[in-house]
């Protein structure tokens, strides 16, 4: 179960509204094994398209670089789908590579609701998960 503040995921939806049409990338960090989402890291996503997202490498690099430097691991590593439901691709499945994140993905297909949804990937198997939101 991925339990996160009501803040993160209004930050996460936001991104995800500015950056539409194209798709919205970032990661939330916290303390390294805590399991504990803290720090909103909104991306850029470097392929600035509506079907697909992918992380700078040289920010990439920076990020993990400044993690380590904070004992931070990235606990949500989050992006939106413009056009489709908030279920992981197969791109999506692919590229994850942090078997103890949460993938989040929220889709803003409607633009009056954004449905939010977290899952596991590991080895390529997807895992839907239940979301707590603190106030």
């Amino acid at each position: 179960m991925l339990t996160i503040r009501r803040d993160l995921v209004d930050a996460i939806i936001a991104h995800a509204r500015k950056d539409h049409p194209d798709e919205a990338c970032g990661v939330i960090a916290g303390p390294a094994g805590s399991d504990e989402p803290e720090r909103f890291i909104p991306m850029l996503n470097a392929a600035r398209s509506p079907t697909f997202y992918e992380f700078d490498s040289m920010d990439l690099l920076q990020l993990y670089r400044e993690m380590d430097d904070r004992d931070e691991e990235p606990v949500v590593i989050y992006h939106s789908h413009t056009a489709t439901e908030a279920y992981p691709s197969r791109t999506d499945i692919s590229y994850a590579s942090e078997p103890n994140a949460h993938y989040v993905l929220v889709s803003t297909r409607d633009e009056g609701e954004a449905e939010f949804r977290s899952y596991r990937i590991v080895d390529g198997d997807v895992t839907e998960e239940e979301v707590k939101i603190l106030s």
